[in-house]
């Protein structure tokens, strides 16, 4: 399997970075490819809102690092989003990302993918998560992709609070399961 992850925290070595890592770690111990993308690194600027695209009839208009990356989503069998959590969604860099998927809509939910949420939050509230895993959930029936497993890292503020924390085995164990 070729699993993309597209990590969305601008701190590359982070609570979410950590989390991602070890999720790789899993899925590599289970035999398949991983690469993360950080997306904060990339130039993706936001979707213009043109429709040129026609939603996924023909390629986006601009020409930024978001082409490349469509293409590593369009091989890939898995996609995890990875993301700290910021005021109860994912980051805007990772949502600028997202947002620009209009233009493969059609390609991306042929592909059938599978999907993971790796996310992080300083917060331990129960109700922390709701938001995030309610788009997460709407991204996965609207582009067709199959919800393989979520981590939500309650109280991992900190890449010391998120290594303390019993987070980062699901996240090795998702990894290892798929």
């Amino acid at each position: 399997m070729n699993v993309i992850i597209l990590q969305g925290s601008p701190n590359r070595d982070g609570s979410t970075a950590i989390m991602a890592e070890e999720f790789a770690r899993g899925a590599r111990q289970a035999g398949h490819e991983v690469e993360r993308v950080d997306v904060c690194a990339l130039d993706v600027a936001p979707c213009r809102g043109c429709v040129a695209c026609g939603y996924g009839a023909r390629p986006c208009v601009q020409r930024d690092g978001m082409g490349p990356l469509l293409d590593k989503i369009a091989a890939a069998d898995l996609l995890a989003l990875a993301t700290p959590l910021y005021y109860y969604g994912m980051t805007a860099q990772l949502k600028c990302v997202i947002d620009r998927f209009c233009s493969a809509n059609s390609a991306i939910s042929a592909r059938r993918l599978d999907a993971v949420l790796l996310a992080v939050a300083w917060n331990a509230d129960e109700w922390a998560f709701d938001a995030l895993v309610a788009h997460y959930e709407t991204l996965c029936r609207y582009l067709n992709m199959r919800d393989r497993g979520q981590v939500l890292g309650y109280g991992c503020g900190t890449p010391g609070m998120t290594r303390a924390s019993a987070h980062l085995r699901e996240a090795f164990e998702l990894g290892a399961s798929l």
